[in-house]
């Protein structure tokens, strides 16, 4: 689990705690409950756990005490809180949909055995306007067989993200997994929350195959990431697969080029530069890819200014589209886009942080040799993709011996590729 945005309140286990207990109408202007509670999930203790269990018990109606218990449902289920499965089991006949909703997948996160908890859990299937996927998931990752024909109702699902977490739940509690390909075919689906949440059910079964159709999804590299890192680590530990195996894929998503890409959007028309440059702020990825692919076909000439305008204007504050600019600037060869990318390279803002990895890329593209002591300094960071990305521009750059730094590091998948030798092709440019 990334715990990398979790601590970002200057506040001691005995100030959240004290925060936590202190009733709304006597908090302070400057003070939150809510940040009390989200805070807490930086301190595993027994003293913890029971000031949450408490929050949970707190059931006064007022909307923020509702998010605020809300809250301690979620942070008790990422402590895995087996203590709390008392109090959260009484939380799944809540009248807050929601508080039912983070108790049902609280108690997957935990994990239990319990026949009463779980066929509570399942009778929830039976029961209008409850959040049915998360309830599916948790049913099939705590393998509670009774439920299967229940979940079997929602494979056909008008909810696509329902019927995605159905199907794969039936595989996995039947161990058959011959209709898996209906929720791999998913990930082409136009609805972009299908695609992305496709991409979990694939990590929740361990679907080795699916790591090529993942690393071609068209939506942020961020769920690519997760779902190619996910698998590799569960099938490289169990034997099932090699990190050669999964390298190419891996490698292929940080690149991160739309070429790369099962693109499942197209234009009826060409649409000039300015709507293209618009469309790199779509929330929808699928888009943002294709204005890309397009912007890079079509306007190579014309797109720097614009793309230095608009990251002037927008881009600089909006974390997507700063994103798809930094790439962009990168794919494009730039060479004037340099100071930005190295400036983006070593910005801190926990919104831009994907960004970080983007202007690696980009660095290696601009073939500039000076670039090499600024991505080799990334190397020393806790952040595994930027790392991986700046190994990857510096091998652009015909930097090989940077590889060796990472041949003994704590994280998996960056010491299989520092003991690694032979240097893969980039698949963008020789597409």
């Amino acid at each position: 689990m990334d715990t990398r945005f979790f601590n970002f309140y200057n506040l001691t286990e005995d100030q959240a705690i004290a925060l936590l207990n202190t009733p709304q109408d006597r908090i302070g202007e400057e003070d939150s409950r809510y940040i009390a509670v989200s805070h807490l999930v930086n301190f595993p203790t027994e003293r913890s756990i029971q000031a949450l269990i408490a929050a949970v018990q707190q059931t006064d109606p007022a909307l923020d005490n509702r998010i605020v218990r809300r809250k301690a449902i979620e942070t008790l289920g990422r402590l895995r809180a087996t203590q709390a499965l008392p109090a959260l089991h009484r939380c799944l006949q809540d009248e807050d949909c929601y508080a039912v909703e983070n108790a049902a997948w609280a108690i997957g996160e935990i994990g239990t055995r319990d026949p009463e908890i779980l066929e509570t859990v399942a009778q929830l299937l039976g029961k209008p306007g409850q959040a049915y996927r998360t309830i599916v998931r948790t049913l099939a990752n705590l393998d509670y067989q009774p439920a299967l024909a229940r979940i079997r109702g929602f494979a056909d699902s008008a909810d696509l993200p329902t019927a995605s977490a159905a199907m794969t739940a039936v595989c996995r509690l039947t161990r058959d997994y011959s209709s898996i390909d209906k929720v791999v075919a998913m990930m082409q689906h136009p609805n972009v929350l299908a695609r992305r949440l496709s991409i979990q059910d694939l990590m929740d079964a361990k679907y080795y195959s699916a790591i090529p159709d993942i690393a071609r999804c068209p939506v942020s590299l961020v769920f690519r990431l997760r779902g190619i890192r996910a698998l590799a680590e569960a099938g490289m530990a169990d034997g099932s697969i090699a990190f050669a195996e999964v390298q190419p894929y891996l490698e292929q998503t940080l690149r991160d080029h739309p070429k790369d890409l099962s693109l499942v959007h197209a234009y009826a028309q060409l649409p000039e530069l300015p709507a293209l440059i618009r469309q790199l702020y779509e929330t929808d990825f699928g888009r943002c890819y294709l204005a890309t692919q397009t912007i890079l076909e079509r306007y190579a000439e014309e797109a720097p200014a614009a793309l230095f305008s608009t990251y002037a204007e927008e881009a600089r504050s909006d974390y997507g589209a700063h994103f798809h600019v930094v790439k962009l600037f990168g794919w494009l060869q730039h060479s004037p886009a340099y100071d930005l990318l190295v400036e983006v390279l070593h910005d801190r803002q926990p919104q831009f942080q994907k960004s970080r990895a983007a202007a690696a890329i980009a660095l290696g593209e601009l073939g500039n040799p000076n670039a090499i002591p600024e991505l080799i300094a990334c190397l020393g960071t806790q952040i595994w993709d930027l790392k991986y990305a700046a190994l990857l521009a510096l091998e652009k750059l015909g930097h090989y011996s940077a590889r060796e730094l990472l041949a003994h590091d704590e994280d998996s998948l960056l010491q299989a590729k520092g003991r690694s030798r032979a240097p893969l092709k980039d698949s963008a440019n020789t597409a």
